[in-house]
């Protein structure tokens, strides 16, 4: 059963057109996790499926009622917000009753709901404490547990991470994972954090500039980005993109040279190439390989920087004449991310290299036109 149906959605801030044809289709049960760069969207998306605010145009649905125009406490859904949102001068029994007190609910069912919420999430002994006598973490789950006093349709999560550590962070995913596996209800989490994303999500939904560009499962966008910009934006550390231009065709497939004489054929395209045409080459960092003895692509650089991480080492390497695009590092840097530690001297010259099955393709617009090829199993 579609639990969230939202059809043309458009929203115009004056002249500003936050929100351009937005079709999206969420099933009963589905953990979807909107991402994007700050100013994409998706917290306005979140906020019209609460109804907290009213599209120009569009419609939407929940379990299949016409939400479009209904207030938020008629929607069927309950909010989880960054800020917590707890009053302060409640016990963690009340704030989590309070939703229901305000629908007048029995006085045994508010209970039930909230022994019931507090089982769930841990918060047994804290149901007399006050907001302040709680850490990070705790408060996060008592405002989770007030939503799930309501017993929603559907949940619905604006970056309520964000306010945590590093630690609480990890711990707080799991958590809301594993609540979600024990409830099956249906999730909208919206984050800028793409770990939360590629974590916790059935499905992820990266939105740009008020559009979708991609939905899909974590790991089908991680290996099958649409485009530039998603392969851009799933990942960490970022994809390496190099300029390069069409030298040579041959069918479906196509020679690729970029600056300095460096070139790689790859085949096999989505799209037929033009003799010409300026492309992108795309590498992950755990692709490329430094001794790249044997690629079809390689080069000589220098060592710039070295981060030790415990697990692996991320080395950013100067390749000179190579021309990078949307580099974090800057032009002609690559980022190199190795599975060990592994010393590396700054300014000691490496030989980095990457083979054309390994590597992605885009046009001059943005499109994928190839993707690594799997490797046959064994």
């Amino acid at each position: 059963m579609t639990s969230v149906e939202i059809h043309d959605v458009q929203k115009h801030y004056g002249g500003f057109h936050a929100l351009k044809d937005i079709n999206l289709s969420i099933e009963e049960g589905e953990f979807v996790v909107m991402v994007g760069p700050s100013g994409c969207g998706k917290s306005t998306l979140l906020k019209t499926i609460a109804g907290l605010e009213t599209v120009t145009s569009g419609k939407m649905r929940i379990s299949g009622r016409d939400v479009t125009r209904l207030e938020p406490g008629d929607r069927g859904i309950a909010m989880v917000f960054q800020s917590y949102a707890l009053y302060p001068h409640m016990t963690v029994r009340e704030n989590m009753g309070f939703g229901l007190r305000m629908a007048k609910r029995p006085k045994a069912e508010i209970d039930a709901a909230v022994t019931r919420a507090a089982n769930i999430l841990r918060l047994e002994e804290q149901l007399e404490k006050r907001p302040k006598q709680l850490s990070g973490g705790q408060r996060q789950r008592v405002a989770i547990g007030r939503a799930i006093t309501r017993s929603p349709d559907v949940f619905l999560f604006d970056e309520p991470l964000s306010n945590l550590d590093a630690a609480l962070r990890t711990q707080m995913r799991v958590e809301l994972s594993t609540l979600h596996a024990e409830l099956g209800a249906t999730m909208i989490y919206v984050t800028h954090d793409q770990v939360e994303a590629m974590t916790m999500a059935s499905r992820i939904v990266v939105l740009n500039r008020g559009r979708i560009e991609q939905v899909g499962a974590p790991l089908e966008l991680y290996n099958n980005p649409a485009n530039l910009f998603v392969a851009g934006f799933l990942g960490a550390p970022r994809m390496n993109f190099v300029a390069g231009k069409v030298v040579e065709t041959s069918g479906r497939s196509a020679r690729v040279a970029c600056a300095g004489g460096h070139g790689v054929t790859f085949d096999e395209l989505a799209e037929p190439a033009t003799r010409g045409d300026t492309v992108t080459i795309g590498i992950r960092p755990e692709k490329l390989r430094i001794d790249g003895a044997g690629s079809d692509f390689k080069f000589a650089g220098q060592v710039r920087l070295t981060e030790y991480l415990g697990r692996e080492t991320i080395v950013y390497v100067d390749a000179g004449d190579l021309v990078t695009t949307g580099s974090d590092s800057g032009t002609g840097v690559f980022t190199v991310q190795i599975g060990d530690i592994r010393p590396f001297q700054t300014a000691a010259s490496v030989s980095i290299g990457f083979d054309a099955r390994e590597a992605y393709l885009f046009t001059a617009e943005g499109r994928t036109i190839s993707s690594p090829k799997p490797v046959a199993s064994l």
